[in-house]
């Protein structure tokens, strides 16, 4: 059995830190809900046709007023970087207007009726899947289309777009570049965890569509005793050969530095094995100085964008904003984009599932009428305790193929 070469202090922090891991991702978690949607039909035209000379009318609903100090900074930043997308839109006159939904299902569908009452014509968030499902179902007879911050691909379809950056678009991405660079062998480790299992699917689905190879699939325990547990059969595949990569879902804070270093005490590492992540592994900070991480592939956000609305925001609201805030700002200029040109569909499936697509704040993206997103993504790794792009975002959505 191979166990890891951690001091009984060092094992103890870990643990500690696992725990505390386990709370962030029943967080994530909540956020990213598995709630299977009800039948809503995804081939017919839905959503507001529009006057492009008078007020755009969207309604913010956001995850404020339950109390949680974190979930307010994200609700604080969702509607700072929606008012500027509105203060940017140039020749749109955009009439937002901001609903707390208090990360409540039954508050979200509530605030949603209200706004509606009040006149909007579209619906940007919640954050929760579950509250975005919900809201999905009562706004379809009222022909309201809802742009949601969640990530989640299984409450999308019919009336409802996700923005969030899904496991599918990130594990596609990464695939699709590692067939050409040769890894199409690729054995998969996912926590059996909700998020873990989802990703770990996305993956499948990803090594199907661009014609790679599953090499098998170990599934674990969110624990020191179960990634001890996992390692040798890991090793023992990555060290033949039939896998040429070994892709991780790694979805708390904590799971990736430990497995990644008990895989390393056991010979597996990059480049000769070749690690990818689900997870940005840039992110914290600290984690771009871990020697286990080196060489391993993840894909991230166009930065130069992200960077100035960064900027911007800290010098307007005196915070950084929460790495979710864009959504807002990106969902707000979409549909102003779309106004801006004149569209009378600018907030019916056809026009938010344009093929052209959008410039967002990390990059281009495109809404499919499966309520899917895909979303340009950079290639990286760290190398020399620096994070190097290997493979540039596309700048448009011919980089996103068919």
């Amino acid at each position: 059995m191979l166990t890891s070469p951690k001091t009984p202090t060092v094992l103890g922090r870990y643990r500690a830190i696992l725990k505390t891991g386990a709370i962030i991702s029943a967080l994530f978690l909540a956020a990213c809900d598995t709630t299977a949607a009800t039948d809503r039909a995804s081939g017919p035209e839905i959503g507001q046709l529009i006057n492009p000379a008078e007020p755009l009318r969207v309604a913010l609903l956001v995850p404020g007023g339950n109390g949680s100090p974190d979930l307010e900074w994200l609700a604080r930043s969702l509607k700072n970087a929606a008012r500027m997308a509105a203060g940017d839109a140039e020749d749109v006159s955009v009439d937002l207007r901001i609903y707390d939904t208090a990360a409540s299902a039954e508050t979200a569908v509530a605030q949603a009726n209200a706004a509606v009452d009040a006149g909007a014509q579209i619906i940007l968030g919640p954050l929760f899947a579950e509250s975005a499902n919900a809201i999905g179902n009562a706004m379809m007879p009222r022909n309201i289309n809802v742009l949601t911050f969640s990530n989640n691909t299984q409450i999308s379809g019919g009336n409802v777009f996700i923005l969030g950056n899904s496991f599918d678009n990130i594990a596609d991405r990464l695939v699709g570049y590692g067939t050409r660079q040769g890894k199409r062998n690729i054995l998969i480790v996912a926590e059996d965890d909700v998020a873990g299992q989802l990703g770990g699917r996305a993956i499948e689905n990803a090594i199907k569509r661009n014609g790679a190879h599953l090499a098998g699939r170990v599934n674990h325990p969110v624990s020191i005793r179960g990634i001890n547990a996992v390692a040798p059969r890991i090793a023992q595949a990555a060290g033949s050969d039939q896998v040429d990569a070994v892709f991780m879902t790694a979805n708390t804070h904590a799971v990736l530095p430990y497995l990644t270093e008990t895989l390393a005490a056991a010979g597996v590492r990059s480049p000769v094995t070749q690690m990818m992540g689900l997870t940005r592994w840039d992110q914290p900070n600290d984690r771009l100085s871990l020697p286990q991480l080196a060489e391993g592939w993840f894909a991230i956000p166009d930065q130069s964008l992200q960077r100035q609305f960064e900027a911007r925001y800290v010098q307007a609201h005196g915070e950084a904003p929460h790495q979710l805030a864009s959504l807002a700002y990106d969902g707000v200029a979409a549909i102003a984009s779309l106004a801006r040109d004149g569209r009378r569909n600018a907030l019916t499936t056809s026009g938010l599932t344009q093929r052209a697509g959008f410039s967002g704040i990390g990059g281009v993206f495109r809404l499919q009428r499966d309520g899917t997103i895909q979303r340009s993504l950079a290639v990286a790794t760290i190398r020399n305790g620096q994070l190097v792009i290997l493979d540039a975002a596309p700048r448009n959505t011919r980089g996103f193929g068919s």
